[in-house]
């Protein structure tokens, strides 16, 4: 892979992975735009390590919070240990389907259509969250420790769904915390911590299967540039949506999912 097209893709994940408008789903476009091989198993394997460094972002940006968590999980204390329990509880789902999903996922649904689809499925999705929220007046619940394990095995589910790329994981998730009554900034929040134990366990499994693939020809460069550009970039990104969605919601997101489904099935119809 050339270095500016891993640079481009790591831009792109860094910028999509933690907005809910499917970092995958982008990937997989850009990589099409690029003349990169729809399928591809090193392509796809490269889309997803590429996360790490959306995943060190996550550390980075949520470094105190982690440190204070981990303290207090060695102390046994309770808010520390809920959120931890709530974290294992949420991860769960999406590990065990996508284990077992892996290759049919790889083999059918990272192509450009697939990808189109779902963009337009959860740009409808999140419209008409926020309208029904808006019209019942909904905040929601403010804070982690609001997260209970009841709610954290909704997100876990809702979770699942992301495993169609162009679904979005950060969508799936917020969207499930929305539902279950946790507040937009609180469920992404959740979402953001939630990608350390699942983006995490996917970029390990996925970069020890295809590891010669990754590795072969001088590979390991182009990962490692697309990793820390994805870094930096989502670094920036986490911080500004989070102040974003303190005042505003997630239509407009919504609007740009479905105009870049349908932009997308056009290209492929001419």
């Amino acid at each position: 892979m050339p270095i500016f097209v891993a640079v481009l893709l790591g831009i792109v994940e860094g910028l999509t992975e933690y907005l809910p408008v499917s970092s995958t789903g982008h990937l997989v476009l850009a990589g099409h735009l690029l003349g990169l091989q729809d399928g591809d198993p090193a392509t796809s394997s490269f889309e997803i390590v590429i996360q790490l460094g959306a995943i060190l972002a996550v550390v980075a940006h949520y470094r105190e919070l982690l440190l204070e968590r981990a303290r207090g999980v060695l102390a046994r204390d309770p808010v520390a240990l809920r959120l931890l329990a709530a974290l294992a509880i949420a991860f769960v789902p999406a590990a065990i389907v996508g284990l077992l999903l892996r290759k049919t996922i790889k083999a059918h649904l990272f192509g450009p259509l697939p990808v189109a689809a779902a963009f337009i499925v959860g740009g409808v999705v999140m419209i008409v969250i926020e309208a029904l929220r808006a019209r019942a007046g909904a905040k929601g619940d403010e804070g982690l420790d609001h997260v209970s394990p009841r709610r954290a095995l909704a997100i876990g589910l809702g979770q699942c769904i992301s495993l169609w790329p162009g679904s979005s994981r950060s969508m799936c998730t917020i969207v499930a915390g929305q539902l279950c009554g946790l507040s937009t900034a609180t469920a992404a929040e959740f979402s953001f911590l939630l990608a350390l134990p699942t983006l995490g366990a996917a970029t390990l499994y996925e970069g020890y299967k295809a590891r010669h693939e990754l590795f072969a020809h001088g590979g390991g460069v182009a990962l490692g540039v697309g990793l820390v550009v994805s870094f930096f970039v989502a670094w920036a990104v986490i911080a500004t949506f989070l102040r974003y969605l303190r005042t505003r919601g997630l239509a407009p997101f919504g609007w740009y999912r479905i105009a870049a489904g349908l932009l997308t099935l056009w290209v492929l119809a001419r």
